[in-house]
């Protein structure tokens, strides 16, 4: 059982202050009432409502401090009284007190959640404060990687008293036009869970701010800062353990509700928009992923022929966000057909089955979903997504039937041989990749010069090649400015043969001829190649 009382922390306001404290005790609360250092006449005015025998207490800041200080202040008296909530009103007469019930009802059910009211405005709100706070809506999103604050500026809330006072006691808070914000946030990463109920909002006519527009806009610009920095801070100081040789080994890193948050910031935003959204989150990945920096710096330095920066580490991981964005965007229908240059597709007039080798160079991904629907349903993918099963989910969404051409695999065994040898006779493509090692290699690898050292390429490609007995093309998709692709679909052989006697040499010289075309897109769009791992590293393969 809660046991609330109404908090109103006030600076010069005064006139509808009564009739707000009268709804109050209607409803049976006790009432509070900061005065953050009024002048005349809303200090005598204020002063005048104190009646602690009908349950009203006015308590008066000598100096104004701002509106956190004010309620904080407040917290501690209440807490004093044995409280246990807060219930933060403004006095302005704002808020549709009204729903007052339903924000007790909740904090009733979840005693230790924050209530706040989520605005609904009507046409009094101006346009100025709209657009703040929807920029204020778009930092607490990046601050919490989470869609549950869904407002966090509104000034009418149910707090848990015991939570806040020891938030107070062991962090700063914003005294200010910053506290809403801040406190929410902060109890947040404490585990304190929002809920937010619809309250009706008006701005009264005649109603005067105490919302100084540069110097809280100052210090609301600087709290966002603080709050980043301090995300990045908390997460950063978390333990990663170093992870295993092979590729898929390493787990996908974000949850499925941060990377929905993301696409769900795509769709509302446009994607420049939502870069800058993106890149604190980029950059938490980049400063806690040591093993993906560490195999980015590497690729980097051959591809590039000297050390690279930081700076060009932190882009290639954000070029990478934007090709999974890119990827969404694509198969929700936000990339029209136009976006792409298109060439050498005539190859896919052709009827008979092929073999198609794409790579980690570019966005294949994206390719897959521009691609006309009949030669879609030609095409099986191999793939090996349980690395990755959050941002394959999120796309599960939208591929539709592309999604049950998808061939899940770990190892190529005799019955898939055979599906997909049926698949090459009816005239269909199958895709894989060629610059990954399989799962289960056993060994099927063979070292091969790239960048300038050598590595392990699969032999997996050239093996089914051989088997399939099918023409091979290799197709490459990359980025070649801000919305636009250039698709290039090129022949590579009309027939892989493997020599019995010579086969090794065969594998070695067909890989040779992949990687030497690989490395050639590579030096022409060096960030465009997303392998975050060791790919030079002896025992790749293991």
């Amino acid at each position: 059982m809660i046991r609330p009382c109404a908090l109103i922390p006030s600076h010069n306001h005064w006139r509808v202050l009564p009739e707000v404290v009268r709804r109050l005790r209607e409803l049976g609360l006790p009432v509070l009432i900061i005065d953050d250092g009024s002048s005349e006449p809303a200090a005598s005015a204020m002063a005048a409502l104190h009646h602690p025998d009908d349950g009203v207490t006015v308590h008066r800041r000598p100096v104004n401090g701002g509106k956190g200080t004010a309620v904080m202040d407040g917290f501690r008296l209440i807490a004093q009284r044995d409280f246990t909530h807060a219930v933060q009103v403004d006095a302005d007469g704002q808020h549709d007190l009204n729903a007052l019930p339903l924000l007790l009802a909740a904090a009733e059910a979840q005693p230790d959640a924050v209530v706040s009211g989520k605005p609904v405005y009507d046409e009094s709100v101006p346009l100025g404060r709209r657009i703040g706070r929807w920029v204020t809506h778009l930092w607490v999103y990046v601050e919490t990687l989470s869609l549950r604050i869904s407002d966090s500026m509104c000034g009418f809330r149910v707090y848990p008293l015991a939570p806040c006072l020891a938030l107070m006691d062991e962090e700063h808070i914003g005294g200010r036009m910053d506290f809403d914000t801040e406190i929410m946030v902060r109890l947040f990463w404490r585990g304190i869970a929002p809920v937010m109920v619809p309250v009706r909002v008006i701005y009264p006519e005649g109603n005067t701010s105490n919302f100084r527009m540069v110097r809280d806009n100052v210090r609301i610009t600087l709290m966002h800062t603080r709050l980043v920095l301090t995300m990045l801070s908390r997460l950063a100081r978390k333990h990663w353990p170093a992870g295993p040789s092979h590729w898929a080994g390493l787990g996908e890193r974000g949850a499925l509700w941060g990377l929905a948050f993301v696409a769900g910031s795509y769709r509302l935003l446009g994607r420049r928009a939502c870069t800058w959204v993106m890149a604190p989150i980029v950059l938490y990945f980049f400063l806690t992923g040591g093993e993906q920096r560490r195999a980015s710096r590497s690729y980097l330095g051959r591809v590039l022929n000297r050390q690279p920066s930081l700076a060009e580490g932190f882009r290639h991981l954000m070029d990478f966000a934007g090709r999974a964005l890119d990827a969404f965007a694509a198969w929700s229908g936000a990339v029209p057909l136009r976006a792409m240059e298109i060439k050498g597709l005539a190859a896919a007039a052709d009827p008979r089955g092929a073999l198609l080798l794409v790579s980690h160079h570019g966005n294949a991904e994206l390719s897959h979903a521009l691609m006309d629907p009949a030669l879609r349903r030609r095409l099986t993918v191999l793939v090996h997504t349980r690395h990755a099963e959050n941002y394959n989910r999120l796309l599960e969404v939208h591929r539709g039937e592309a999604a049950s051409r998808m061939l899940q695999v770990t190892e190529m065994g005799p019955e898939t041989a055979i599906l997909l040898r049926e698949r090459i006779e009816a005239g269909e493509w199958v895709a894989m990749a060629g610059d990954r090692v399989p799962v289960l290699s056993q060994g099927r690898t063979c070292s091969i010069p790239f960048l300038g050292e050598a590595a392990e390429f699969s032999q997996g490609p050239w093996l089914l090649a051989s088997l399939l007995g099918c023409p091979v093309y290799l197709l490459f998709c990359r980025r070649t400015g801000d919305g636009t692709w250039t698709l290039s679909l090129e022949p590579f052989a009309e027939r892989v043969d493997l020599p019995r006697g010579r086969r090794q040499e065969a594998i070695a010289q067909w890989a040779g001829r992949y990687a030497a075309r690989l490395e050639r897109e590579c030096r022409e769009a060096p960030f465009q190649w997303y392998n975050f791992f060791d790919f030079w590293a002896k025992g790749v393969a293991e």
